[in-house]
């Protein structure tokens, strides 16, 4: 089976959904997300009993409004600026061999055995390579609905689907 995207490029908005979304994934993150919430509500709960001053509540706070607005625009933004990737257009080729991508620099063939797991998030399909690498198929790339679920079930018939 053959399933072929013509000339497609990224969005900038949906990019940056998706690399949240790949962040958001990470275990790292998401344990310091659950610590810096868990002392940022501790803090609130001493700050209410008065067992602590007002500046130790503000610096958890602070603590975490750095972390999410790191983590929401920040990281996403300096990776899509940083990319080449995200400007150029695509055309892209899935079968039983692999995944072949043509730009107007060449082409390149990944087997299936090269990547180590997919995630399928609202607008991408995130294909891995390894934990922090990764290519990003936009969904909207697919002429149809019957095509887009045709890419799925390659994509879960050869390629591990990581846990979302």
């Amino acid at each position: 089976m053959l399933i072929t995207t013509e000339n497609f490029g990224y969005n900038k908005k949906q990019v940056l959904d998706g690399l949240r979304s790949h962040f958001f994934g990470r275990v790292e993150i998401r344990v310091m997300i659950i610590v810096i919430n868990l002392f940022a509500i501790l803090s609130a709960v001493l700050f209410y009993l008065h067992k602590i001053q007002p500046l130790a509540f503000l610096i958890f706070s602070l603590l975490w409004l750095i972390l999410w607005v790191t983590i929401r625009r920040i990281l996403p933004l300096s990776i899509y600026k940083r990319s080449q990737t995200f400007q150029d257009t695509f055309t892209l080729s899935m079968d039983d061999a692999g995944v072949k991508l043509k730009t107007e620099k060449g082409n390149q063939l990944w087997t299936w055995n090269k990547f180590s797991g997919f995630k399928e998030t609202v607008h991408f399909f995130l294909l891995y390579f390894n934990p922090r690498s990764f290519f990003m198929v936009p969904k909207d790339s697919f002429k149809d609905l019957s095509e887009l679920q045709e890419a799925r079930d390659m994509l879960k018939k050869e390629i591990n689907r990581l846990p979302t």
